[in-house]
């Protein structure tokens, strides 16, 4: 099941993995404050985002896949949980341009590979897996169609 990482998420992973943990921390802070702001189109329409509930943050996403079946991944988390939106970043950033087949073949536990399990509580990492696997999922049901 897990392919090669694109290459920004192993650029992202890297970038985590040769920081010291105190410094991984700052660097998810850093990512929390990249994390894009909605469209205007899902602003006036959060009922077209799914809720991420195992995340302890209000997080809500939704997945585009454009015609030439490129995946676009928008993620809405509250400035009050840095952890959650760093991660929602992580990401947003990591996907971006990617092809379906691609985000597809990302290892699903790739939050987990991040080097931040002994930074963050389990329930944030698990939070992220969920982030992951719900794409997957809105993926998978877009190009079924």
């Amino acid at each position: 099941m897990s392919g090669a990482l694109p290459e920004n998420l192993a650029q992202i992973r890297e970038d985590f993995h040769e920081l010291e943990l105190r410094d991984r921390l700052q660097l998810l802070l850093e990512f929390s404050n990249e994390l894009p702001d909605l469209p205007e189109r899902y602003v006036d329409h959060p009922d077209l985002l799914e809720r991420v509930e195992e995340c302890q943050s209000p997080v809500f996403m939704f997945v585009e896949v454009d015609e030439l079946g490129i995946v676009h991944l928008f993620v809405t988390a509250p400035k009050e949980a840095p952890t959650t939106r760093g991660f929602a970043s992580i990401l947003v950033q990591g996907l971006a341009g990617l092809t379906v087949d691609q985000v597809l073949d990302i290892p699903d536990d790739f939050p987990q590979d991040l080097g931040l399990t002994e930074a963050v509580s389990p329930l944030r990492v698990r939070g992220m897996t969920a982030l992951l696997g719900r794409a997957k999922r809105q993926i998978r049901e877009k190009t079924a169609a």
